[in-house]
């Protein structure tokens, strides 16, 4: 082969990869999960491909200037932002710690890229703008609203709560206006205005988890063991209160059951002493020698009540209770009685 001929083949072999250089660069693969913004120098050119807006799908394959047009790729499905856990008062100066997240997409890729060139710049300014909203919300509502979940969900034991607090303060939560579902909503329509003309849609914004801050636990865990020991104090008071109560209603039914018992009690010894008298009525009235029995009988009783022990009596001996002690005649050899003078 002369000289002549292999210069040939290498130009043939040159023009051939310069052709595949200029196919290759002017040809372009657009996959279903991303949409393209061509650029000449830097500036857009033509309106974007296979974008998450527009009304057919145009993935595939795609022509441009080689070498001169430049294409720039963007995620066309939901993609994820995860902000940083910050530090921020409430509306009762608690301070508390949020951590946010969100979803979102790139609506416009075109304008997209105008403002933030790429997913980085864009994810650094849904930081300023989500949590610039996030502080502002939490600034505006109380500790609850933004831990509860929603108002209509009552606290838990707030029936034990309400009985053991009498004057309502103890324990009782504030009424809850809005609820965490409603301060997630309020911060999303916010920065979804604020966002609306970047080409960037967004789409949620949750709560991922809401803390105390390490600085005021402390405080917060105080201020609920002194809200327990004041219903637990609430509770021993009444519980004492209803002891003395219980106690003092035994003390009053007992009286009244022992008077009620000592009434009955006297009752049936009045009725027996009035039977038995009218038995020994019957019994001495049959006669003349009943009734001297009777007073005999009566008489000696009388004796061993007042003669028993040492007991000393005395009587003078014209004393009716000293008739029959009188009329004792003295056993034979026995020295008589003294008699009166």
């Amino acid at each position: 082969m002369t000289n002549k001929a292999k210069a040939s083949g290498c130009v043939v072999a040159l023009a051939a990869f310069a052709g595949l250089l200029v196919v290759s660069g002017a040809v372009f693969t657009v996959h279903e999960t991303e949409q393209v913004v061509l650029t000449q120098f830097g500036n857009p050119v033509g309106d974007p491909i296979n974008a998450a807006t527009a009304q057919k799908n145009e993935a595939g394959l795609h022509f441009k200037i080689p070498f001169i047009w430049d294409v720039n790729r963007f995620e066309k499905r939901i993609l994820e932002w995860d902000g940083r856990t910050e530090e921020m008062p409430t509306k009762d100066k608690t301070y508390i710690s949020v951590d946010t997240f969100g979803r979102w997409r790139i609506s416009d890729p075109l304008e997209f890229f105008r403002l933030f060139r790429d997913e980085r710049t864009a994810l650094s300014r849904l930081d300023d703008i989500l949590g610039s909203e996030t502080r502002n919300t939490i600034a505006k509502h109380e500790l609850i609203e933004v831990i509860r979940t929603t108002k209509d969900r009552q606290p838990l034991r707030a029936e034990e709560l309400v009985e053991a607090d009498m004057t309502g303060t103890v324990g009782k939560l504030l009424p809850i206006r809005q609820g965490q579902t409603q301060l997630e909503k309020e911060i999303f329509d916010k920065s979804k205005a604020k966002l609306a003309k970047s080409g960037i849609e967004l789409l949620d914004v949750r709560f991922k988890r809401v803390n105390y801050n390490e600085s005021v636990k402390e405080r917060i865990y105080e201020r609920m063991i002194s809200e327990r020991q004041q219903i637990a104090e609430r509770f021993r008071s009444e519980g004492a209160g209803e002891a003395a109560k219980i106690l003092g209603n035994m003390e009053k039914e007992l009286r009244e059951i022992e008077s009620g018992a000592y009434k009955e009690v006297e009752t049936i010894k009045g009725q027996a002493d009035a039977k038995a008298t009218e038995i020994y009525s019957k019994a001495f009235n049959q006669g003349p020698e009943a009734a001297e029995f009777y007073q005999f009988n009566r008489t000696m009783e009388l004796y061993l009540e007042m003669l028993a022990g040492d007991s000393t009596v005395i009587l003078s001996t014209d004393s009716d209770i000293f008739q029959y002690l009188k009329r004792i005649e003295p056993k034979a050899g026995a020295p008589a009685l003294p008699t009166a003078p």
